[in-house]
């Protein structure tokens, strides 16, 4: 496995706890979001400012529409994007401490400070050019607690590669419901995709009957030898473009980075902070 997807498998865990974690829910709660969908839109929408929904859907990429209208604008009137990033940060915060109190040292260790500077010397280092939600993110002061700064590190990384990833999507012509046909066909995410992403039934088999006109699916919605050369393309391409932080941060770096989450990782997931699968398409550490 190649520095870029090992360093994502170990970092995006990290990341997720934003979505799937009940202190994250609260705080979004807390400062009036209504629902999952709003807080989590809302939230990882807010470094791009107060943006609409259609800026917020080709951002996002794997959304239907009528998704992200449920809950932009109507967010911004009750709580604006500077509340709903506080919003987040308290509720990694609360999560984190949780999650990791039992390691020696909590959130306090000097392993999560060391990790934090790497992680952020990684982030720092990445290139932004056509990266709109990575710059959103690397533009946000950093946080001064070690663990949050951590997560702040991991969010910017995870959003580079996610904008890289959306790059080569786009130059192998696959659209946001096609992208999620051949994630589910190569058994990387769950049939609840087309549900949490509120695609009707009708657009749903569209992408299919297309990707099966390309020779990707086969008659009954699994890979084609071709298909699967296609999706290891894209994932081949994924890697190379978030490559960069790594090369930047070198060798040693890279791997001292990696083992200092092994344990912070291992907390999150056996704790079931992030489901295994998943609807971001997360594979297991």
């Amino acid at each position: 496995m190649d520095d870029a997807r090992r360093l994502w498998t170990l970092l995006e865990p990290l990341h997720a706890v934003t979505y799937f974690a009940p202190e994250a829910r609260a705080a979004a709660d807390a400062v009036g979001l209504k629902g999952f969908w709003m807080g989590y839109v809302a939230q990882r929408a807010a470094p791009l400012g107060a943006v609409g929904p259609e800026v917020a859907w080709a951002s996002f990429h794997s959304f239907h529409r009528d998704r992200l209208r449920r809950a932009l604008p109507d967010a911004w009137a009750l709580a604006s994007p500077a509340t709903c990033l506080g919003a987040r940060l308290a509720g990694v915060d609360a999560t984190l401490r949780r999650l990791l109190a039992d390691l020696p040292g909590g959130v306090d260790s000097p392993a999560i400070a060391e990790a934090a500077r790497l992680a952020g010397e990684a982030a720092d280092a990445a290139d932004m050019a056509g990266r709109v939600l990575a710059a959103a993110n690397q533009a946000l002061p950093r946080p001064a607690p070690p663990h949050l700064a951590l997560w702040q590190a991991a969010t910017t990384l995870r959003e580079h590669r996610g904008d890289g990833h959306v790059a080569a999507l786009v130059a192998h012509d696959v659209g946001p419901v096609a992208a999620h046909r051949l994630k589910i066909a190569a058994d990387e995410s769950s049939d609840g995709l087309q549900e949490s992403r509120r695609i009707d039934d009708e657009t749903w088999s569209a992408a299919g009957e297309e990707l099966a006109v390309r020779g990707w699916l086969d008659a009954h919605g699994a890979l084609t030898d071709d298909g699967r050369r296609a999706r290891d393309e894209v994932e081949r391409a994924t890697d190379r473009a978030a490559s960069g932080p790594w090369r930047a941060l070198g060798r040693a770096g890279t791997d001292r980075l990696a083992g200092l989450l092994g344990p912070l990782v291992t907390a999150v997931v056996d704790a079931g902070a992030v489901p295994y699968p998943n609807p971001i398409g997360l594979p297991r550490p």
